[in-house]
């Protein structure tokens, strides 16, 4: 094992599993390093959480391998869930217990001081641990299993859709803790369909779309490489002929003014844009929501998992 393989503390290669003629996934591969939060984005259905249940052996997969910590989870199961913090998008709990018996039992399994950090997650998220767990709302369900995953001091956090159901205060309470938690060393698989929160967190990001990676890059990466939305006030007597405007999507052309979302590379931009008299001009990144749906509406994307994982 090399020192970058050290640096890797999630890793999936050729993971695949398929449900019959229905579709599954397909060839995911991702590498999460040591210490990132590292988003995983696509809509519902999309397969991020096939992909994450495959992941945690929760559903066999047809083919590839999952390691964890240099390690392939089925050879050494134990040993590796016992580092692990996962919140899964549906939740099932005992309806009869209360959050305090709930969270107890889950501390029970820890011996590094987890009980005692049941009072300090519960008030932080303001959590009511006398309330049974039939009475909760999904939110507060999710807050219960957000502090079950946090309370042993996991090496690897994998969260799936972890802020659904949480009000925006207390969303941007777990915010802190998730930083903190990045700060002690943790690792953390960050799955959702909110691209804000994705691009508040996490420096790289891959993007599923029906059930395969489209692309895995650093959310810069992305922004600079790939996209230019550009706007125009064309001089006067301009007629811009939409045939012009080659590579752009997005296109919205009004009397004088052109705007659009140009792929390709920066000089082909200025290329299109230097047959035209302008006499304003700007061009900036485009948000991390326009480059995801620019990448739901490109069939073209679509490339082989892990070949932009750094």
């Amino acid at each position: 094992m090399n020192n970058n393989d050290r640096d890797i503390v999630l890793e999936t290669h050729g993971l695949t599993k398929s449900y019959g003629k229905s579709r599954g996934i397909e060839d995911i591969c991702i590498k999460v390093e040591k210490g990132e939060i590292f988003g995983f984005i696509g809509p519902n259905g999309a397969g991020k959480s096939t992909t994450i249940r495959t992941i945690m052996g929760l559903l066999h997969q047809n083919s590839g391998t999952v390691k964890m910590f240099g390690t392939e989870v089925m050879k050494n199961s134990a040993d590796v869930r016992s580092k692990i913090g996962f919140v899964p998008s549906d939740l099932n709990y005992y309806d009869g217990l209360s959050v305090k018996q709930m969270l107890e039992y889950s501390a029970g399994f820890y011996k590094n001081g987890a009980k005692e950090r049941i009072n300090l997650y519960c008030e932080r998220l303001k959590l009511e641990q006398k309330r049974k767990i039939n009475d909760l709302s999904l939110g507060n369900k999710k807050k219960v299993a957000l502090v079950q995953a946090l309370l042993h001091k996991p090496e690897l956090l994998i969260l799936d859709e972890p802020t659904s159901g949480l009000d925006p205060l207390i969303q941007s309470r777990f915010y802190e803790i998730l930083r903190e938690e990045q700060s002690r060393g943790c690792t953390i698989f960050f799955s959702s369909h909110t691209l804000s929160e994705v691009e508040r967190l996490c420096r790289r990001v891959a993007i599923i779309r029906d059930g395969r990676i489209v692309n895995i890059s650093g959310l810069d990466e992305l922004r600079k490489m790939y996209l230019k939305r550009f706007r125009l006030i064309l001089a006067e007597g301009q007629t811009p002929d939409k045939s012009a405007f080659r590579n752009v999507s997005e296109l919205k052309i009004t009397e004088r003014s052109v705007e659009g979302l140009h792929s390709g590379k920066a000089d082909e931009l200025l290329q299109l844009l230097s047959s035209f008299q302008i006499e304003d001009i700007v061009i900036e990144d485009p948000s991390l929501e326009e480059i995801f749906m620019h990448y739901y509406s490109e069939p073209d994307h679509i490339q082989k998992a892990g070949q932009s994982d750094g």
